[in-house]
Parts: C-alpha cells; sequence; structure tokens
C-alpha cells in the first residue's frame, strides 16, 4: 500500500511540475508577444503622429517624435540639430512653406531595422519629396532623419 502510495504520488508530481513548465513557457511566450506588439505599435504610432503633425505644419508636434539628435536636409542642406534647434529649422521651414497636403506615397524597412517613409508635402507654390528614417533608439522608435527635397 505505501509503495502504491508513493508510486502515485510521484506521478501526480510529475504532472504538477510539467504543467509548472508549461505555464512557465506560456507566460514567457505571451509576455515577450506583448513586448513586440507594443514596439510595433510604438512604431505605427510614430509614423501615423508624424504624418499628421507635418500635415499640420506643426515643428512643436513633430519634434516629439524625433531622437535626442535629428538630422534635417532641405533642399541639399543638411545638418544634425538637437531637437531644440530642429524645431526652429522645421517652425522656419513651416512657416516659409505652409503645408497644403501631407500624404505618404511608400513606407518600407531595411535589413537592418531602419523604416524608411516617402512622402509629398504639398504647399502654395509646389511641392516637396520628403523622405524619413525611423530608427529604434533604447526600445523607442523615433525619427532620426527628415529630408525635404524640392520636386
Amino acid at each position: 500500500m505505501n509503495l502504491w502510495h508513493s508510486f502515485g504520488c510521484c506521478i501526480f508530481m510529475n504532472r504538477v511540475l510539467g504543467m509548472k513548465h508549461i505555464l512557465q513557457r506560456t507566460f514567457f511566450v505571451v509576455i515577450f508577444s506583448t513586448i513586440t506588439m507594443l514596439g510595433v505599435f510604438a512604431q505605427a504610432d510614430v509614423i501615423s503622429d508624424a504624418k499628421l503633425a507635418i500635415k499640420a505644419g506643426s515643428s512643436k508636434e513633430l519634434i516629439r517624435f524625433c531622437n535626442d539628435m535629428v538630422e534635417l536636409k532641405i533642399n541639399d542642406e543638411s545638418a544634425n540639430y538637437s531637437k531644440t534647434q530642429a524645431e526652429f529649422v522645421l517652425k522656419d521651414f513651416f512657416k516659409k512653406f505652409p503645408p497644403n497636403d501631407f500624404q505618404y506615397i511608400h513606407q518600407g524597412s531595411s535589413p537592418e531595422g531602419i523604416k524608411y517613409i516617402i512622402g509629398k508635402y504639398t504647399h502654395g507654390q509646389g511641392s516637396f519629396r520628403v523622405l524619413i528614417y525611423v530608427k529604434q533608439f533604447k526600445g523607442k522608435y523615433l525619427i532620426d532623419l527628415i529630408d525635404f527635397t524640392e520636386e
């Protein structure tokens, strides 16, 4: 009787421990999936919110989605700016060329994980082709480059 009881307990404990490992694995898969999805949503938010900020001509809103240092190119003039400096440059750009519309034409990503967006910015006197690079910095997706090239 004792042997049967001991054998039954061993089988029961193996099942319990097996379930514990399955539950732990499931927990880690769920947590990893959630973290991954949050990164995807954060990336999508940056891309869609940046579009709205450019369309509104809001340097203050657009700069929220930029890295601490951001490269701005406007018609062959290129420089790296702090967020504060970039906000002034963008404010001046939007003042000179108030937006009529801004639409994304194409989106993609490089093998290195850099997301890029190509868009068309229209204003009263013409339009600009816009290239935006979005990279991941410290777990957040942020704009690393904005290039306005007059068409």
